[in-house]
């Protein structure tokens, strides 16, 4: 636990010296116990404009029965360089037998793109519902995060709205069950980036 602490740590500064960046869904819909934590590694790759690919660091943590918290930051390469984003996302209806469960997540993002600073705030109206496959339950979600990205430079402003589908679940290999997965697509409806995720998390106690 120390050593995976130690080396966390190590990766987020390493991180940070670079440049700051954050994608993807994350944990948000997965299914966690109130004041659990979580702490993942996660690889992107971004396949439209400014692709490139990157690893990044997520922190994530469930402060009450509604909502869960994550914060996160990374590099890559391309023109999407660097992003540092601050979440929360709040559950209006449980995942409850025919009901799905649905959240909408509020997100702060700082982010440098082609060169330029941009701050983007979002929201992320997320659908998710638990399934069994194959014995092992997984927990799909699809999401339509939207906002403005406002460019630091010159004061301008657009809009920006993706697709997100997703999956999230505990690994289903012996030995590694405490660790929860995830894997995300991305689709850019409007002036952003279609990206894929993989990413795995370590529950602290």
């Amino acid at each position: 636990m120390i050593r995976f602490a130690i080396l966390v740590l190590t990766l987020f500064l390493f991180l940070f010296s670079f440049a700051a960046w954050g994608y993807g869904v994350g944990y948000s819909s997965f299914p966690l116990m109130q004041d659990r934590k979580l702490i993942s590694a996660e690889a992107t790759g971004i396949i439209s404009n400014g692709s490139g690919l990157g690893m990044q660091v997520r922190y994530t943590h469930k402060l009450n029965k509604h909502t869960i918290v994550d914060a996160g930051v990374g590099v890559s390469g391309g023109d999407r360089s660097g992003r540092l984003f601050l979440g929360a996302d709040y559950e209006i209806f449980p995942d409850y037998n025919q009901q799905p469960r649905f959240s909408v997540k509020a997100s702060v993002e700082n982010a440098l793109e082609f060169e330029a600073r941009h701050n983007i705030i979002s929201v992320a109206p997320t659908l998710s519902k638990g399934f069994n496959f194959w014995g092992h339950e997984g927990f799909p979600f699809v999401s339509i995060p939207m906002g403005v990205s406002l460019r630091g430079e010159d004061s301008t402003y657009h809009t920006v709205v993706n697709l997100a589908m997703g999956i999230t679940g505990h690994l289903p290999i012996k030995g590694y069950s405490h660790l929860t997965a995830n894997a995300e697509a991305t689709i850019s409806l409007r002036n952003n980036y279609s990206a894929i995720f993989f990413g795995v998390s370590y529950p602290l106690e």
